[in-house]
């Protein structure tokens, strides 16, 4: 008779985990208020809050609000100078806005590897990658967890170059003492429908520069400045404004965020600390100066052999039938079709006769990413971790059930 889930036996949980957005009567509170406003867009109140809040929240002076996480990175790039000619730094394990950014910026994205242990861009790696081309590095706060800034910032000013954070899944995570965002030159947020703070999409772009600001400004208020006028426009900008309603969501979901981040602090060390009794079980370390993730993801590790070498893929598989919810995460982003093949090195930004770099995407090598992609790394969503110790428990059960009925995967 089966014991696993997976080939028909019990599973250990069937209830679900909490959902996402949160159940909450304030965020239709919000919206009736915008739609009372008579003012939608432009000039309503929402929106300047949101950029004013949600900067000071992250210990920044400055915000400015756009579309999605994606235009935040493409306009920190932009306000930051960097275009065509440059090379720009980023990791291979991330979403692909963070290079596709890089390209719509008319820049291009060069690989280098993440660490090991804490999953985020490796500092000696991209020592290794920098060349007369590159301008800027983007670090992303992976799954929540800040980078190795200081290193990270040392190596910028070692060769001059531009600290753009991905912050997309760290919103209130910590690193020295200080919020993640404004620790470089700028910080990109996303408000995605799946992200800790949510108006369904959405992003912020935040700075200490107010220089950097005002550009950011612009680029996103379709060419105006914030001391001009209506139709004074200095600038090349775009429409990339947010509207009051998703600032009104984002508002709301700003004022949970630190209640949010206690339960999701205390589920992952409870699960740490069950996955620390687990052979074969390990999750991402912190990085160096490194005090607080948000848990946008809990990243854990798996190692093949302490289950009797059964694959990663066919563990979860496992994992997901005894009623946890789970994933295998990213591909190496250099693998994925638009840098494998989609790609085009006669066309911009590649062709462009301002750059004198070369790159080749069909020959990037990154082990570290490789090796958690397809063989090491899973995932647990972030609104997993607003549940309680015993939902915990229940994944560490499940965890463990199928370790010790590993047998059953062979056969």
């Amino acid at each position: 008779m089966p014991k696993l889930a997976i080939n028909g036996g019990t599973p250990v949980r069937t209830a679900p985990f909490p959902g996402w957005p949160p159940d909450d009567p304030m965020f239709l509170e919000g919206l009736r208020e915008v739609i009372d406003s008579k003012v939608w867009g432009t000039g309503g109140t929402k929106v300047p809050e949101l950029c004013e809040r949600f900067a000071a929240y992250h210990d920044a002076q400055f915000g400015v609000a756009v579309t999605s996480g994606t235009l935040a990175l493409q306009v920190a790039l932009q306000a930051c100078g960097i275009g065509a000619s440059a090379e720009v730094i980023v990791p291979p394990y991330t979403f692909i806005a963070t290079a596709t950014s890089v390209i719509a910026a008319n820049a291009i994205p060069v690989f280098a590897d993440i660490d090991r242990d804490t999953m985020c861009l490796d500092p000696k790696a991209i020592e290794a990658a920098i060349t007369p081309s590159t301008a800027a590095i983007i670090p992303v706060h992976i799954g929540g967890m800040p980078a190795d800034m200081d290193a990270i910032k040392a190596v910028a000013a070692k060769h001059g170059l531009v600290v753009i954070e991905d912050c997309a899944q760290a919103h209130g995570a910590v690193y020295r003492g200080k919020k993640v965002g404004a620790l470089g030159d700028m910080g990109a947020f996303s408000l995605q429908s799946s992200k800790n703070v949510t108006a369904g999409e959405g992003g912020l772009v935040l700075t200490n520069d107010r220089a950097k600001y005002g550009h950011a400004w612009s680029i996103a208020n379709v060419g105006r400045v914030p001391e001009g006028g209506w139709y004074d426009h200095r600038l090349m900008g775009w429409n990339l404004r947010l509207t009051e309603f998703q600032a009104a969501l984002a508002l709301r979901g700003l004022e949970l965020l630190p209640g949010h981040m206690e339960r999701r602090d205390a589920c992952a060390t409870r699960l740490m600390k069950r996955f620390d009794e687990i052979e074969g079980i390990g999750y991402q370390a912190f990085s160096d100066g490194a005090e607080r993730s948000a848990w946008h993801l809990f990243i854990g590790t798996y190692d093949a052999e302490a289950f009797e070498g059964v694959p990663r893929d066919r563990f979860l598989a496992a994992l997901s039938a005894e009623g946890v919810p789970c994933s295998g995460g990213y591909n190496p982003l250099y693998r994925e079709g638009l840098f494998r093949d989609g790609w085009d090195p006669e066309s911009c930004p590649w062709a462009c006769t301002y750059y004198k770099g070369t790159v080749d995407y069909n020959s990037v090598s990154c082990p570290n990413c490789e090796e958690l992609c397809e063989e090491r790394g899973f995932w647990l969503f972030q609104s997993m971790l607003l549940g309680t110790e015993e939902d915990m428990d229940d994944i560490a059960d499940a965890v463990v059930k199928v370790k010790e009925n590993v047998g059953e995967l062979r056969s």
